[in-house]
């Protein structure tokens, strides 16, 4: 590529990065879809709301000043970005038996799920988590995968429409290899918008389900929050139960503690793999992101065989060391009856293996 090449790609990337960004930042929700949303149990004030929960007075979150809140932000603990690029498999995914039973954890929350020949992919951040790409760096890796590595899905779950979870670059790349998209109630939107066809996309409010012969998927409470366009709780964020034929899957979602950990056991009480949020957390923030004292009473609770954790070793969005999730989770496993999986990125998980091991890969 020569030098006029190079000034003109760059020139023609400066003066599109603003329409771009107005692309990604979706839609409010609007006509049908805003009446339904105010139909909702959970919406009322020109909001969604969180369940109340006890815990919210036991607990409260701490308040922070504007000052201190702004202190927090530069001053940076040791650690919190790895020194080094992290290991990582890379693996061909297209080269992936669909008839295999495989997760593959991406990065942060995105996950390649294969169970029953159906294939899910989970908030697959698989370009930009922010909104302009100085902010939030994904931490350097052995191997990162894109969008292009990613195969046809059958489902596109997306648990709410954070930036770090709704990346607008890589489900327009995914859009025609994309069967359904299923999210939250109001999150469609967005889809609209950026012209994936009416027809794909399911919205679920919390406690509803959407059957597909032999496949179930609820849409269950979380405690969290949004707002892509600093706009609050427009969109719901959910929490997602899977019913295969053969296999329950649990993934949280952006979390706090809550009731709502009690109310699923209920409802599903053989979990076959829970999927847990396990990062980018702050003692201010315990009622949007789980603590790891409450991951594990959260992990109790639901009693899964196997537990697998996310949403760390990615950005650096909190002010714990990158790798404190990771130490804190597999140090609760040895103590506590419960089994923990911890792949490196783009490693497979054979579902139906209940003897495989992992390494301590981020000690390395």
């Amino acid at each position: 590529m020569n030098i006029i090449t190079k000034v003109s790609s760059l020139i023609m990337a400066v003066l599109m990065a603003p329409f771009s960004l107005v692309a990604s930042l979706g839609r409010l929700p609007r006509g049908e879809r805003l009446e339904r949303i105010k139909n909702s149990p959970n919406y009322s004030g020109g909001a969604f709301h969180n369940q109340p929960d006890q815990n919210d007075e036991d607990r409260p979150a701490n308040e922070q000043s504007l000052l201190d809140s702004v202190r927090k932000l530069f001053e940076k603990k040791p650690d919190i970005r790895p020194s080094k690029p992290l290991p990582a498999v890379k693996m061909d995914l297209w080269a992936l038996d669909r008839q295999e039973d495989v997760l593959l954890w991406l990065g942060h929350d995105a996950m390649l799920i294969q169970v029953d020949g159906i294939r899910f992919l989970l908030d697959p951040t698989l370009v930009m988590g922010s909104p302009v790409s100085f902010v939030k760096t994904a931490f350097p890796a052995a191997y990162s995968y894109t969008p292009d590595d990613i195969p046809d899905i059958d489902y596109l779950l997306i648990s709410h429409d954070h930036w770090d979870h709704l990346d607008y670059r890589t489900v327009k790349s995914l859009q025609d290899r994309t069967g359904k998209v299923v999210c939250g109630l109001g999150t469609g939107e967005h889809f609209e918008y950026w012209k994936f066809p009416k027809d794909k996309i399911d919205e679920l409010d919390w406690n509803e389900k959407a059957a597909f012969g032999g496949l179930t998927i609820h849409a269950l409470p979380a405690r969290h929050g949004t707002n892509r366009m600093l706009i609050s709780n427009k969109t719901l964020w959910v929490s997602f139960m899977l019913e295969t034929l053969t296999m329950t899957i649990f993934i949280s979602g952006d979390t706090g503690y809550g009731r709502h950990f009690r109310e699923i056991k209920e409802e599903f009480p053989d979990i076959d793999l829970a999927i847990m949020e396990n990062g980018q957390y702050d003692e201010g923030w315990r009622h949007s992101h789980i603590l790891p004292d409450d991951l594990v009473k959260a992990i109790k609770e639901l009693g899964p065989a196997r537990v697998l954790t996310m949403h760390h070793a990615k950005y650096d969005l909190a002010n714990h060391a990158w790798y404190a999730p990771l130490e804190n989770i597999s140090a609760a496993a040895a103590r506590e009856p419960f089994v923990l999986l911890t792949p490196m990125m783009g490693e497979i998980v054979r579902l139906q293996d209940g003897n495989q091991t992992f390494s301590r890969w981020w000690e390395s």
